[in-house]
């Protein structure tokens, strides 16, 4: 496609979302229909019991690849389930970037959707779809394989957990900072609807939302949950280039899941999402002509994003005699493809880099067979095998200043990237005593990768490694790794109330090959994969029935940290180089915690400290020809020092069916550098949520008005261009949300 994209192919896409929307509000009305009279026989309008959003509840987690509550289980982690998620009108990850301690769910910004997330002070700052996440991100126990297209929006969830912390045994590759676990929800045996809608306000042009989910046993063994999501952003930002809205967002996504239990002893969940999105491409300042504490920006070219993803996953479970366990297989199939243009401010003095599209097509495959059993009344083990493979096509179209003017020139290139995984896994709990645990686990990791790059380099072909035709390749290679990642720990039970915990534990994340190869003296690779030995002590308590806190305090070492360095090149572009380029300790701090104040008021609190030291550079990062003390005397990116949120929630009951739900928030997060070379760096961000919730008739209607980021606060994208251009976030936002839930019970 190219930067002036074909007015036919956006009437047909345009006409295809439409079509799709109009198919599935029509599947979602005739289902309801079809089902309302076996509902109503069981008195289906009978509203649904108020829901208790203050007390200290219990939340189930599966971050052991088992069922436990969060107070039973010795890692750090942050849960919140699905009331949680409605309560704290969380559209997408980003929403929760600042609040939990040491964690950032940032977005990378000049490519939409695109994760760069950060815990403990392991991030990168990079779009590159070679580059592999430090936090991994797993959807219903399927690990996507990529950062692009991966912070989408959330709908229909059950629940999200993260994971601070190497998880290297349960989890694998990729997972030295840590896991954010995205669990959506299956079908229940009850008759059940929700629908949805909400506006929100603040910027230039409105934000609509609309969803509806519609739940039904089918027969006797089989359920089915559908649920259709569409969300209409026309721009929050103002464009000063024209004072046009900018930042539209057009959505859709479907879900339909069924659940098929055929004995007591076997069941199987199929799940299929559909994602389409077409909107603006990022809103990107230039720092040199704007002031970073403003929104404002210029641009002569929208840009724009269309990206189209296919998911399929099952999950098959079977309960079996030996250790009273269970076998669990799921395999996923993740089809993605993205388009995207960012453009440049055309006025800015300190780069010649006008606009940069991106094409990327990549496919997964991924299955993970487990066993979970109890041995002697004192083993818990899992132990399984896993397998991934993906495929990822690549395409870069740079255009630069025009030199002589009024002749653009233009940069082609990018590459194939394949990689092959399988891991062998272990982990087991053994009661030594009644109080004491010991917690051990190894997995064996083997990964493979093949890459065939084009270097980016001025090419006034039209060449296109997606589409056709065909680039001339410059780069061909192959390269295997293998790892080990031990786990030792010991979880002390000192009283029913209270678990301590202590243990060593390894990740790593793989080598591999840059894609956006701009300097044939470096090279794309390869590099090597970087390791993290964590040691870790820690706790949770729970002080009586009005008090929750727990902690922990950690050191890390990292190994040949893997960063990409980016810097100007004597042409106006610029080059993006991934290296291992030091060793670095990390200490820190978190506390986390829940306070009943009284009845019908909860405080909640937490706060995380880290304290990052490159101990060895073996990379020239400040790029003055020479590597030394200056280097090394540089901030490693990605580690704000101290983050924290203070909130209240409050719920008042009005009469014996309604309920008055309020909450206030605040979150700080300190300044943090977005380039190794401390050019880039992140203002720190004080954030102020504040909302309403009138549940009526028993929740059966939900009121809510609610604002996000009050404080108007200015938050940049993590961007490793040096800083000169940072993608914006929105500002203050205001919305007003209706819910109607029904079910049969």
């Amino acid at each position: 496609m190219s930067v002036e994209r074909n007015a036919s192919f956006q009437v047909s896409r345009t006409s295809t979302r439409i079509g799709l929307r109009l198919i599935a509000f029509s599947v979602f009305l005739l289902l309801e229909a079809a089902t309302l009279p076996a509902a109503n026989a069981q008195n289906f309008n009978k509203p649904a019991p108020a829901k208790e959003v203050t007390h200290l509840r219990d939340i189930l987690v599966t971050a052991q690849k088992r069922e436990q509550l969060i107070q039973d289980v010795s890692l750090p982690i942050t849960a919140f389930d699905a009331d949680q998620l409605d309560t704290l009108k969380v559209r997408d990850l980003g929403d929760l970037t600042v609040g939990i301690p040491n964690v950032g769910l940032d977005e990378i910004g000049t490519s939409r959707g695109t994760a760069n997330f950060s815990i403990r002070g392991l991030g990168i700052n990079s779009s590159i779809p070679t580059i592999d996440p430090t936090v991994g991100v797993f959807v219903d126990g399927v690990y996507m394989g990529t950062n692009a297209m991966v912070l989408y929006d959330a709908f229909d969830l059950e629940g999200i957990e993260v994971l601070r912390g190497p998880q290297g045994v349960l989890f694998g590759r990729n997972v030295v900072g840590g896991a954010v676990l995205l669990n959506t929800k299956a079908p229940t045996d009850q008759y059940e609807a929700r629908l949805r809608s909400a506006v929100e306000g603040g910027g230039k042009a409105p934000n609509m939302y609309v969803s509806g989910t519609l739940n039904a046993p089918l027969t006797d063994t089989l359920r089915a949950r559908f649920t259709i999501y569409s969300n209409q952003d026309q721009g929050w930002f103002e464009n000063e280039y024209d004072d046009r809205a900018f930042g539209a967002q057009d959505t859709l996504m479907l879900r339909p899941v069924f659940s098929w239990q055929p004995t007591d002893t076997l069941s199987l969940t199929l799940r299929y999402e559909y994602q389409d999105r077409d909107g603006d491409g990022a809103a990107v300042q230039n720092t040199v002509r704007f002031d970073r504490r403003s929104h404002d920006f210029s641009v002569n070219n929208d840009g724009f994003l269309d990206t189209r993803i296919h998911i399929l996953s099952t999950r098959l479970d079977w309960t079996v005699p030996l250790g009273n366990g269970t076998v669990t297989n799921i395999f996923g199939w993740r089809d993605a493809q993205a388009d995207a243009l960012s453009s440049m401010d055309e006025l800015a003095s300190t780069t010649a880099l006008r606009n940069l599209e991106t094409l990327l097509r990549a496919e997964q495959f991924s299955n993970e067979l487990r066993y979970t059993g109890v041995f002697f009344d004192r083993l818990q083990l899992v132990t399984g095998l896993y397998y991934f493979t993906n495929a990822s096509d690549y395409h870069e179209r740079r255009k630069l200043a025009d030199d002589p003017p009024g002749r653009a020139r233009v940069q082609n290139g990018g590459g194939l990237y394949d990689v092959d995984t399988l891991g062998v896994f272990m982990a087991g709990d053994y009661d030594l005593t009644d109080w004491l645990t010991l917690n051990a686990g190894l997995r064996f990791s083997y990964e493979a990768k093949e890459v065939d790059v084009t270097t980016i380099a001025l090419d006034l072909t039209t060449c296109n490694i997606v589409h056709g035709p065909a680039c001339p390749s410059d780069f061909r290679d192959t390269e295997t790794w293998t790892s080990l990642s031990p786990k030792v720990g010991l979880s002390y039970r000192y009283d029913d109330d209270t678990l301590l915990y202590a243990h060593w534990t390894r990740g790593f994340r793989s080598g591999g090959y840059n894609l956006r190869n701009t300097h044939p003296d470096i090279g794309p690779g390869p590099f090597d994969e970087e390791q993290v030995d964590n040691y870790e002590l820690g706790f949770k308590s729970t002080i009586g029935a009005r008090a929750r806190l727990s902690g922990a305090l950690f050191f890390s070492q990292v190994e040949d940290m893997q960063r990409e360095v980016a810097f100007g090149l004597p042409d106006g572009g610029f080059a993006q180089v991934v290296r291992n380029t030091a060793d670095t300790d990390i200490f820190g701090l978190e506390l986390e915690g829940s306070l009943m104040l009284t009845q019908d008021l909860m405080l909640r609190a937490a706060m995380g400290y880290i304290d990052t030291e490159y101990t060895e550079v073996k990379f020239d990062l400040n790029r003055d020809n020479a590597v030394d003390r200056k280097d090394k005397a540089l901030e490693p990116p990605r580690a704000p020092t101290w983050t924290y949120s203070l909130g209240l929630l409050h719920t008042l009951d009005i009469g014996s069916r309604h309920r008055l739900v309020s909450r206030v928030n605040y979150a700080y997060r300190d300044k943090e550098y977005n380039t190794d070379r401390n050019l880039g760096f992140n203002r720190q961000l004080k954030l102020l949520k504040a909302g309403v919730d009138l549940h009526v008739n028993d929740s059966q209607w939900v009121v809510s008005v609610y604002g996000k980021n009050l404080l108007g606060q200015v938050k940049h994208g993590i961007n490793g261009l040096g800083g000169a251009f940072s993608p914006l976030a929105k500002g203050r936002v205001y919305g007003l949300e209706l819910t109607y839930y029904f079910t049969s019970i």
